[in-house]
């Protein structure tokens, strides 16, 4: 069963939406606090999120580059307002696909179905993150380098998750908090700090020294 959040302040299009993709067996969240989508994204975690552009106090760009923060899940924009440009910036702000209103259920649906095998089913293939020979495993929390192999806690796991997700760019300790709250109710920013220097540590113990590198005063990077 896939988790999917839809983000649409339509009431009988988003009814509709979820009435059909429940019919194949997936569990939907509908978005109630267009103020706080973020907020309701952390509580779902949903496997893809379906969102419209035209929302009330921010648009569907705004919460897709939120989204893109803290999550590489799918999104697919779904809105009335589809010339070339709006579903070119769809893409360019970290949508997967873009589906065009008024539209075929069915088509919506299979458009969904393929979307959550491709990223998730894969045949069997294991979800990994690579950067300078280190292997994160995604199932099941380890790390692998050479010969060398670490288990992580669940702490250790989303921060080097997210940097890696992130290789070449500057995290902030903001984004860095928030992937933690996905599992704690709140996380003081000395937590974050102990989890980083465990983090190193284990690192170094496998042969990765300076493999997360701080950036004073903005936060943290994996590679250059």
């Amino acid at each position: 069963m896939y988790r999917i959040m839809i983000v649409e302040d339509d009431p009988s299009m988003a009814d509709a939406v979820k009435r059909q993709i429940e019919a194949w067996g997936n569990q939907v969240s509908l978005v109630k606090d267009f103020q706080n989508v973020m907020k309701e994204f952390t509580e779902c975690d949903p496997h893809l999120v379906l969102i419209d552009i035209m929302l009330p106090f921010y648009n569907g760009y705004y919460w897709c580059t939120e989204i893109r923060k803290v999550s590489s899940v799918p999104v697919i924009f779904i809105s009335s307002a589809s010339d070339n440009m709006n579903i070119v910036m769809a893409i360019n702000m970290g949508g997967d696909d873009f589906i065009a209103k008024p539209f075929d259920l069915n088509v919506l649906n299979a458009k969904v179905q393929a979307i959550l095998r491709r990223t998730y089913d894969m045949a069997g293939k294991v979800p990994v993150l690579e950067h300078a020979g280190a292997i994160l495993n995604l199932n099941d929390m380890t790390l692998v380098f050479g010969e060398e192999k670490v288990e992580l806690t669940k702490n250790e796991f989303r921060i080097l998750q997210t940097l890696m997700e992130n290789k070449g760019k500057v995290v902030s300790r903001n984004t860095l908090m928030t992937r933690l709250w996905e599992n704690d109710c709140y996380v003081e920013e000395n937590t974050l700090t102990v989890n980083i220097t465990r983090l190193r540590k284990r690192l170094e113990q496998i042969g990765l020294t300076d493999f997360i590198k701080t950036k004073t005063g903005k936060g943290y990077i994996v590679g250059s």
